[in-house]
């Protein structure tokens, strides 16, 4: 289950969205990690007597991910689901949004200097062209 602003995400939170920001945090130890997720994927499909390739958009598994971490998938194994609270941090409108929000987050909440964060890397492509950033 993921929370947004202390409530359960549905499926009318997320109209409108392409991506969120989330923090993960293992309940046990207090570790936490920063991310993002696409809510949906795209995949081509080739189409017979074509030559162009049609667009399949389909929901991620955004429902049940845990961040791409080794480390904290191994600990969603080995200590269970329930044993972590998964936050969206911020919905986004676009890629570039969320890849430029992660980053933001991720440099705010210090992730490689401190031992209290599964990150091990902090990945960052955007050009401001990309941002559609909103006021909500």
């Amino acid at each position: 289950m993921w929370l947004y602003n202390g409530k359960e995400v549905g499926e009318e939170d997320t109209k409108g969205y392409v991506a969120f920001v989330y923090i993960i945090t293992n309940l046990s130890n207090g570790k936490q990690y920063i991310g993002k997720k696409l809510l949906t994927k795209t995949r081509s499909k080739a189409i017979k007597g074509k030559t162009r390739k049609k667009k399949i958009v389909t929901e991620s598994d955004w429902r049940d991910y845990f961040g791409s971490n080794d480390t904290l998938k191994r600990d969603v194994i080995e200590l269970g689901a329930t044993s972590f609270k998964r936050e969206i941090l911020d919905f986004c409108k676009s890629r570039g949004t969320a890849n430029y929000l992660e980053a933001k987050y991720q440099f705010q909440y210090n992730v490689l200097e401190s031992e209290n964060f599964y990150n091990d890397q902090i990945r960052l492509r955007v050009h401001r062209s990309h941002l559609k950033l909103d006021n909500k």
